[in-house]
């Protein structure tokens, strides 16, 4: 394998040889580097750096035609599905930008293990898993970081040099992303590349056969032969903790205070608790249809949210933008080419609000951020008015 040693690390491991073939996932180099050193090789196990979601988007161009927005909006998914379509942008940029295909290394892997009927490992885990792992151990301010870093990714429209793609070998899309939050926030760092690390070496190493390659981003390397002979149980890392939090007490506390709050101000002084109540209604309906309005929302949307939003403000378990998103999928539902155009869309600020997929998911965030802001502006207006007629 001359010309390839600096890209390859053969590990020994009980009885098994192992191969890492560390790759950049854009790179034009990459697919090429996968290829050779599989032929060479001849492996018994084929792992790569995907999951069965992943592998389904890269053999499955036409995929994104058959996503149901509706049924996205309805598991509340519009979130996740949001900064993958922003993830998946970046990493198409990356790979336009140096003329090549995005995961072709990763295809190289399954060709060879389909033609040459060797045992397949997907041995990563999934984004959504990451991430929503990632989400539930941040507070307030370092979600709003992390959104802020996701989404300012995708305007950045600096070219990618050659030196810089090198670099890029030392993450993925979702590392590469999330690179400034990880150095300010270690929570984040350990879930997106330490715990990856484990779980992709566990992976590996438990694949049959006595001769593996494992196809990998290159910053997952030094992980692997680090933590390839500690024992993890990899399930751990598939968990998202759902915890008490001070956020979860306030999302419901704050609706029932104001709930009584404005019972008890009728009681002792009508006047005043219906002027609460227009508040709450001005407040709340005004600001979650300026949010869809934002978003481009159609004006039944923007009806929509108006009316829904005094309503679900009230209960923690419903969004103005939920209501808001269903009326703008089913008067403007998404058209083929509104999903083919997504990574060139999405591409431009302009772009992003244009494409009909993107902007049902801005419906949806800003109307439901909207309403929370007029929760937070009404209930302190109605909390005004009820300590005045203690």
């Amino acid at each position: 394998m001359l010309g390839m040693e600096e890209n390859i690390v053969k590990i020994n491991y009980k009885d098994k040889e192992i191969y890492l073939v560390k790759t950049a996932h854009v790179s034009k180099n990459s697919r090429e580097d996968a290829k050779n050193a599989l032929n060479e090789i001849n492996p018994d196990t084929v792992c790569i750096e995907l999951d069965e979601v992943r592998l389904k988007s890269i053999e499955d161009k036409d995929s994104w035609r058959n996503q149901d927005i509706v049924k996205v909006i309805k598991d509340k998914q519009v979130g996740f599905l949001l900064v993958n379509i922003i993830l998946a942008s970046f990493q198409r940029r990356m790979a336009k930008s140096m003329d090549t295909d995005n995961g072709g290394e990763m295809i190289e892997g399954l060709t060879y293990a389909r033609t040459n009927n060797k045992e397949l490992v997907l041995a990563d885990r999934t984004v959504k898993l990451t991430f929503s792992r990632i989400w539930s151990k941040l507070g307030l301010i370092e979600k709003s970081k992390l959104l802020s870093t996701i989404i300012s990714s995708i305007f950045d429209d600096e070219e990618i040099s050659e030196e810089e793609l090198q670099e890029l070998k030392e993450a993925d899309a979702l590392e590469t992303a999330l690179n400034e939050v990880s150095k300010e926030f270690p929570t984040v760092k350990k879930i997106l590349v330490d715990e990856r690390d484990a779980y992709l070496s566990t992976k590996i190493k438990n694949a049959q056969g006595k001769k593996i390659v494992a196809i990998i981003g290159a910053a997952h390397a030094k992980g692997i032969e680090r933590t390839i002979n500690e024992d993890y149980d990899i399930t751990e890392f598939e968990k998202v903790e759902k915890h008490f939090s001070l956020g979860t007490f306030l999302k419901w506390f704050i609706p029932a205070f104001i709930i009584f709050m404005v019972g008890y101000t009728l009681f002792v002084n009508r006047d005043t608790g219906l002027e609460q109540i227009k508040s709450w209604i001005l407040w709340n309906g005004t600001l979650s249809a300026i949010g869809a309005l934002i978003a481009g929302g159609h004006i039944l949307t923007i009806l929509t949210a108006f009316i829904a939003a005094p309503i679900t403000s009230l209960n923690p378990l419903l969004s103005a933008g939920f209501f808001a998103g269903i009326v703008e999928a089913t008067i403007r539902k998404p058209k083929v080419k509104d999903f083919e155009d997504l990574s060139e869309d999405t591409n431009t600020f302009k772009g992003f609000f244009k494409n009909e997929v993107t902007r049902i998911l801005l419906v949806v965030l800003l109307a439901g951020l909207f309403s929370a802001l007029a929760t937070f502006i009404s209930g302190t207006d109605i909390f005004r008015s009820f300590i005045s007629i203690l």
